[in-house]
């Protein structure tokens, strides 16, 4: 579940500060009466509304795609994603699924 961004969640307690009722804001940023809350609470008790970090694992995978894949996109331009999960394999020894290199290339833009 992706996050709301820090705009719009200073933007909802800015609407809150101007004294508009819970209904309007809720209206009008398509958010819970809870999230508003949520908002207040959180900001009362570290002065800002910035979203938490989600926790987790980092991927073993991710890194290490992250550092060489570049060189390799470089060295096949026009290579299928099944190819470049072979290459990965062959060069690194590492198996990796045609989602994962999908999402490391996306990630290189």
């Amino acid at each position: 579940m992706q996050t709301y961004s820090h705009d719009l969640r200073q933007r909802i307690l800015r609407a809150v500060d101007q004294g508009k009722p819970r209904a309007e804001i809720i209206q009008t940023f398509a958010v819970s009466r809870s999230t508003i809350k949520r908002y207040l609470k959180l900001r009362r008790e570290t002065g800002d509304v910035k979203p938490k970090v989600i926790p987790g694992r980092p991927s073993k995978k991710g890194a290490a795609l992250h550092a060489g894949l570049l060189l390799q996109l470089e060295a096949h331009p026009d290579a299928t994603l099944v190819e470049h999960c072979q290459f990965w394999e062959t060069t690194h020894g590492m198996q990796v699924s045609s989602a994962t290199m999908s999402r490391a290339i996306r990630r290189l833009n």
